[in-house]
């Protein structure tokens, strides 16, 4: 039941699962059956947390040797109202619904998912890691490689990644004081042609720096203090530094029509207060001045992003493998828009759950079949519904008490299960 559902969100893009059974009619597939609503919903409710960590422990022994795992959170919304896990929070679509929190581990090497949790709608990303860091723990995953936006920084967190030994990558804000400084110091000579990266069209340069690592230790009633070693990978583009000054420019001629119209957002008081000084006279009334200085600051960072780890000494293969990281971005799309899962409507806990094992189990075949895509070259003549229609198209008769006939399979249509590393399914009947 599970595979057939997963294979019914690949092919029927967005539809729910009350239409399961006219593609079922249609379709050939593992459980052989219809699976109406009330029945799908008995199967997500029946599967417990420990069939699932069992899983999980599965998945993390077919991970790529040595590879780093990208991670990342999104929410997702529902219409359910029961739910406890349900919050109001930051909704990453601009949904005006209660939310959850879904963080996925993606294999950069693999290219695969290998695990999922679900969290309360209203905990940030940056206090996630914690749990992650704990859940690995649980499932005995070894040499863990961690790949994070800079969402998921804090000293706290790299704390954390050091106290457990994980080998880490995490972009960071270059408001933060030490890149500040490091900016600072290299600006004069960092667009040197030795910095120069052809590969990725910037430059690019690497410090090492120091860590003051601090660990409380409740038995021993102390605070471990200690100095680790980091690795500070600064980069600047000088086309992302036009792209960050017509970006502030904008952004500051939104706030300051804000504070002119008297229509003050209280997410941008910050903002307000740092960029804007306002003074009040009889006579103009309340008049806006820039703060030239705190916007001097800002501009003197535009076209620089950095990167920190614990391990990656090089410049160039770090940006390489935290451009990777998209692999989950583009799996979070997978999840909300084709899967079906942007707006969950279950009536439990227990159906939450198991519906969102479900569509990780999808992700991971619609996961593979992009990749593979990728590997062979195969966007170049299809986009992935253009694929999965073309091999719908196969049919196939069946009669009670003989063998299942397929019907005629083309040449093109061969080479799309060989490139994915398969038989046609002729061949395999033929066995």
């Amino acid at each position: 039941m599970i595979l057939s559902i997963s294979y019914y969100l690949i092919l029927e893009q967005d539809s729910p699962l009350f239409r399961f059974g006219r593609w079922g009619q249609l379709h050939r597939h593992p459980f052989g059956e219809d699976i109406a609503s009330q029945r799908s919903s008995e199967l997500f409710a029946s599967i417990t947390e420990e069939q699932k960590q069992a899983f999980f422990r599965l998945q993390g022994r077919r991970r790529a040797k040595d590879e780093y795992w990208a991670y990342d959170a999104t929410s997702i919304s529902s219409y359910s109202e029961s739910l406890r896990q349900l919050r109001f929070g930051k909704n990453k679509d601009g949904d005006r619904l209660p939310q959850l929190n879904l963080l996925l581990l993606f294999g950069e090497k693999s290219n695969l998912p290998f695990y999922y949790r679900k969290l309360a709608g209203h905990v940030p990303d940056v206090k996630t890691l914690r749990v992650l860091l704990r859940d690995l723990d649980v499932l005995g995953y070894p040499k863990v490689k961690l790949v994070t936006d800079r969402g998921f920084y804090s000293q706290e967190n790299i704390n954390g990644l050091y106290q457990n030994h994980v080998k880490f990558l995490m972009s960071a804000s270059t408001s933060l004081s030490f890149i500040k400084g490091a900016i600072e110091s290299q600006k004069d000579h960092i667009m040197d042609w030795s910095h120069y990266s052809e590969k990725y069209d910037l430059y690019a340069t690497t410090k090492s720096i120091a860590w003051d690592y601090s660990q409380v230790r409740p038995n021993k009633g102390d605070t471990l203090k200690e100095v680790r070693r980091m690795y500070l990978h600064l980069y600047f583009n000088a086309d992302r530094s036009v792209e960050d000054a017509r970006a502030f420019n904008k952004r500051m001629a939104m706030l300051h029509q804000e504070l002119s119209a008297g229509m003050r957002k209280a997410e941008h008081e910050k903002e307000y207060e740092k960029y804007f000084e306002l003074k009040k006279t009889p006579v103009r009334g309340i008049q806006i001045k820039a703060r030239q200085e705190a916007m001097e600051q800002a501009k003197s960072r535009f076209g620089y992003f950095a990167l920190l780890s614990n391990e990656i000494k090089s410049s160039e293969v770090a940006l390489e493998i935290y451009r990777n990281k998209d692999v989950v971005e583009k799996a979070f799309g997978n999840i909300k828009q084709r899967l079906n899962g942007k707006r969950l409507l279950v009536s439990s806990e227990a159906s939450l759950d198991g519906k969102l094992f479900v569509v990780f189990i999808a992700l991971i075949f619609l996961s593979y079949l992009t990749k593979q895509m990728s590997e062979k070259n195969l966007y170049t003549k299809y986009t992935l519904q253009a694929l999965l229609d073309e091999v719908d198209l196969i049919e196939c008769f069946e009669e009670p008490g003989k063998a299942l006939y397929i019907g005629e399979i083309l040449q093109k249509q061969r080479q799309i299960f060989e490139a994915m590393g398969f038989n046609a399914p002729d061949v395999v009947s033929s066995l």
